[in-house]
């Protein structure tokens, strides 16, 4: 929608009035895109069919929309149509690898983010799952001698694990006791969002309620439209050159800074020229690939 001028169909969704373009200055930024580096071979697809056919060799440059807004979460993806986080993280690492240079590629799992908006906590678990399969992926595409991969979040989320829950038990299975109303709950719970549901005043009871279900809304203490994000700090874990200066507390500007000494990017461009080689600072020669990634939520830390 926001690549097109107001008004263009959609290729997978030809006569949706409501996946139309939505741009009003008549640009077509997929054109553009196309026509701003001649002397590369671009390609645009937006469909799993011409995704799969990508010849990696005959590729400089890829832009890939399979869906007019966000794409699908995992759950409900159409699988003939869209390929998943996993299968475009490793075409993504398989064209970028081809520079000899090195490069940096940005992962973000932002489905995670909406799911927990939307108070459904399979939607977003399952989408973490995708994430992390992905994050797997690439280190099998990759040599951590020569590759920092970074895994953070730009925040956390009001969503809570709980009930003193014993090993074993299902993740979106019910609490092993009931709660001070006498009535069951669920071990994942939202403090605020969509889910707050009061009937004469008291809590409902999901006794009945299918909460394995893929779209099932885990109860809220707050009524809100979406849920809201939290407010601690999040994880950062990392392997690879440099990694081992992500630890403590720190500032989120400090990231950057991590993975462009790693890297020998400005302002830190005093590397050796050999690749793998190490100076006395031990920073590595730009041969070196940098993937990062980022969840909306981390969720393993909540």
């Amino acid at each position: 929608m926001y690549m097109t001028p107001k008004g263009t169909p959609d290729p997978e969704y030809p006569t949706s009035n409501s996946r139309k373009g939505d741009r009003k200055d008549k640009r077509n930024l997929i054109d553009v895109w196309l026509k701003a580096k001649p002397n590369k071979k671009s390609h645009y697809v937006w469909h799993r069919k011409e995704f799969d056919e990508i010849n990696i060799k005959a590729t400089d440059r890829l832009m890939g929309l399979f869906e007019p807004k966000d794409m699908r979460f995992e759950v409900f993806r159409n699988s003939t149509r869209d390929p998943s986080i996993v299968e475009m993280t490793e075409k993504a690492i398989q064209i970028l690898s081809k520079n000899p240079k090195g490069y940096f590629l940005f992962v973000e799992g932002g489905r995670i983010d909406h799911g927990h908006h939307d108070g459904i906590a399979k939607l977003a678990l399952t989408e973490a799952v995708m994430f992390d399969q992905a994050i797997q992926r690439a280190a099998q595409l990759t040599r951590e001698s020569d590759t920092l991969t970074v895994v953070t979040a730009d925040h956390s989320h009001v969503f809570t694990f709980g009930g003193n829950t014993p090993r074993g038990n299902p993740i979106f299975g019910l609490a092993p006791k009931k709660a001070d109303d006498k009535m069951p709950f669920t071990s994942i719970l939202y403090a605020n969002g969509p889910g707050y549901v009061h009937i004469n005043g008291t809590r409902g009871n999901i006794t009945m309620v299918d909460y394995y279900d893929e779209e099932y809304m885990q109860q809220a203490a707050v009524p809100l439209d979406a849920e809201t994000h939290g407010g601690e700090d999040v994880a950062i874990y990392a392997k690879g050159p440099m990694a081992h200066l992500f630890h403590g507390v720190k500032e989120q500007n400090y990231v950057a800074h991590v993975m462009a000494y790693a890297a020998c990017l400005e302002p830190y461009t005093n590397c050796p020229p050999h690749p793998h080689s190490h100076t006395s600072s031990g920073c590595v020669n730009t041969t070196s690939s940098l993937l990062f990634g980022l969840l909306s939520l981390l969720w393993l830390l909540r």
